[in-house]
């Protein structure tokens, strides 16, 4: 029988240099090593754009290593999207683009002509064997739950089959998930045992394509898989008999098809159950997530429209890094609800636009921009673009200051996940990183699929506090006149409704250089005079907990709530701006409060600083037909 392994490395773009660097010691170096000391154990290897280009900087005797294994025929590398789009949800133009620029790397680099192509998180779609075939693609990856979906069996999974889309032809190989969940967190006699039942029942080959990262990146996998010798142990077992051989994927591919097949849209199990079903419904449960891949889309229309050279290929290539997949989804990671990668996401796309607008950047458009059916706004010049949709309130959803490259509203609101139901079951004692390790000395290893509930910290379920809408910025709430901070942080003052049938408010929102103002009109259009409050909610992408900001000059920690009376300046400051924004107002009450979300991941549960909500308020009292006007200005820089 045939064993075919493909090992995926890959870190999103932004990430923390210090995980790039945790990554290459605990995972890349090692198992270059280990398989240079098992010279006839063949791979496939596909390494992410982001990952060579880190390496290329902080880890340059990487390469020969790497090349010497591919010199000698071991290892295969695979191309794919430069940096990790999932490729259904980009334009074909970009799909050839980012796959011509790992392709050319791989063959400039190590000599090698790839053939087979890694699936961004195996999402795959029908239409996908036209574009690949056309960027030169042979074969490509999938997940069993795609070929089971299509109506195969497990037993029927070896081999590689053909699939194709207007004659467009493509090979595509399933990955086990009985491997996947085998290797490498069950002892070596088990797998070897899996494999050797499958040779006697007649398998001619079988592959499995998993992340590299979980042979010493994941808890407690360094001491498992290189410490206490699993990689090892498995290598020389593969070694020893005589009824299994490793062999790469384009090996693999030489002999006979087992068969045509169209699969459905899918992807592996676990991606399946957080997207609903299907990837993109991503899309429509996270609308942050929507904002960031309309944006994209538009930008790429921009960007393909500028006339061909060097300025349109460093857009290009913002844009294309702006296509990492790692904000678009969420699961057991981060993914959406990370800040920094979200910000390298739309600093990115906000430094493509501003290319592709440097001869006309000043607008104001309506339009669906986000596919819901509804009108919405844009404003820009050359400082900021502001998004401004009427269905959130008359919000603004987006925005951009372009000379820093920050989306200043992106900001994830608290949302009710499935997983949150595991924090509510007490009692919960923190499992740190280190715990996770010493459990690597038994069998029982904790991996993303064990059900143990781990947690960073206590008391994460006091954090478990949700929001009604979006976190979009000037929006107007009629609160109670005694209404208080932690009410409304906690999610119980909410707009009062015989209020907002009365008032009608007139809001107008412009932007001049680097100044934008939010002039509001309030007037009283019943038979009755109304008293109540009104709060206008902004919030603000700083991602620093330990940030500061300053009412009347007075500073205030970002990470706590506080109720300041009487204020009538604002200013906020983050790591990476590059100055302070300043809001000014009329004397008002105003509200500081954190965003803090909670999310699982691979490592369990914690908690992250999203932002900052600033809420001022004004009492209003208003007779029959009477009317009142404020305005708040915003400067940045």
């Amino acid at each position: 029988m045939l064993l075919s392994l493909v090992f995926h490395n890959h870190q999103p773009v932004g990430n923390f240099p210090e995980v790039f660097d945790a990554a290459y010691r605990q995972s890349y170096i090692p198992m270059l090593s280990a398989l240079g000391q098992h010279p006839t154990i063949r791979v496939g290897l596909h390494y992410s754009g982001p990952v060579l280009d880190w390496l290329e900087g902080a880890h340059p005797e990487f390469f020969p290593l790497l090349q010497g294994l591919v010199d000698r025929g071991q290892v295969e590398l695979l191309t794919g999207g430069y940096y990790e789009p999932i490729l259904t949800i980009i334009p074909d133009r970009d799909k050839h683009g980012q796959i011509r620029k790992m392709t050319e790397f791989l063959l400039r680099r190590f000599g090698a002509r790839a053939q087979g192509l890694w699936l961004a998180e195996r999402v795959w779609e029908p239409q996908l064997p036209k574009p690949l075939a056309q960027a030169g693609v042979q074969y490509t990856i999938l997940d069993d739950a795609h070929f089971i979906a299509a109506g195969l069996t497990e037993d029927q999974l070896t081999g590689h089959f053909l699939t194709e889309e207007e004659g467009k032809m493509l090979a595509i190989f399933p990955s086990l998930r009985r491997l996947r969940y085998l290797i490498p967190w069950q002892p070596v006699g088990d797998v070897m045992a899996y494999l050797r039942d499958r040779a006697e029942s007649g398998a001619a080959l079988l592959l499995m394509g998993d992340d590299g990262e979980k042979f010493g990146l994941w808890p407690g996998t360094y001491a498992h898989c290189w410490e206490q010798g699993w990689v090892e142990s498995f290598l020389s077992a593969l070694e020893a008999q005589s009824w299994v051989q490793t062999v790469t994927p384009s090996d693999a591919l030489q002999r006979p098809a087992a068969g045509r097949v169209y699969v459905p849209a899918a992807s592996y199990d676990e991606m399946m159950e957080w997207s609903g079903g299907f990837w993109r419904q991503f899309l429509v449960k996270y609308p942050e997530i929507n904002t960031m891949h309309k944006r994209m889309l538009r930008v790429s229309d921009k960007v393909w429209q500028m006339p061909d050279g060097s300025s349109r290929q460093r857009a290009l290539d913002e844009l294309w890094q702006g296509q990492c997949n790692c904000p678009y989804w969420h699961g057991v990671f981060g993914g959406i609800y990370l800040p920094h990668i979200r910000q390298a996401t739309f600093g990115h796309l906000i430094a493509a636009e501003a290319l592709a607008d440097e001869t006309d950047p000043v607008r104001q458009i309506a339009g669906d921009f986000d596919g819901d059916g509804a009108e919405e706004v844009e404003i820009a010049n050359t400082e900021m673009v502001v998004l401004i949709d009427h269905d959130e309130g008359g919000g603004v959803v987006e925005w951009d200051w372009r000379p820093a490259r920050i989306n200043l509203t992106n900001v994830m609101a608290r949302r009710r996940e499935p997983y949150h139901e595991q924090l509510r079951v007490p009692p919960l004692t923190p499992t740190l990183a280190t715990e996770g390790a010493a459990q690597a000395a038994g069998h029982g290893v904790e991996t993303i699929h064990t059900p143990r509930i781990r947690v960073k910290e206590g008391g994460l379920d006091q954090l478990l506090i949700y929001d009604r809408g979006r976190k979009a910025s000037f929006l107007e709430h009629f609160l109670h006149v005694n209404a208080s901070a932690n009410g409304f942080w906690r999610g119980e003052e909410v707009s009062r409704p015989e209020v907002v049938g009365l008032v009608r408010i007139n809001k107008e929102i412009g932007i001049e250089g680097p100044r934008l103002s939010a002039r509001y009109r309030l007037e009283n259009a019943g038979a009755e005079s109304v008293a109540s409050t009104l709060a206008v909610e902004t919030n603000w992408a700083i991602f620093d907990p330990a940030a500061t900001v300053l009412l009347d000059g007075r500073r205030y920690a970002v990470s706590d709530l506080h109720d300041v009376a009487a204020v009538t300046q604002v200013v906020l400051r983050d790591d990476g701006w590059p100055g302070p924004v300043t809001l000014k107002f009329s004397a008002a009450r105003v509200w500081v409060m954190p965003v803090w979300t909670v999310s699982n991941s691979e490592a369990g549960f914690e908690r992250i600083f999203q932002g900052l909500t600033c809420v001022t308020l004004w009492p209003i009292a208003l007779l029959p037909r009477q009317s009142w006007e404020t305005t708040l200005a915003v400067a940045l820089g």
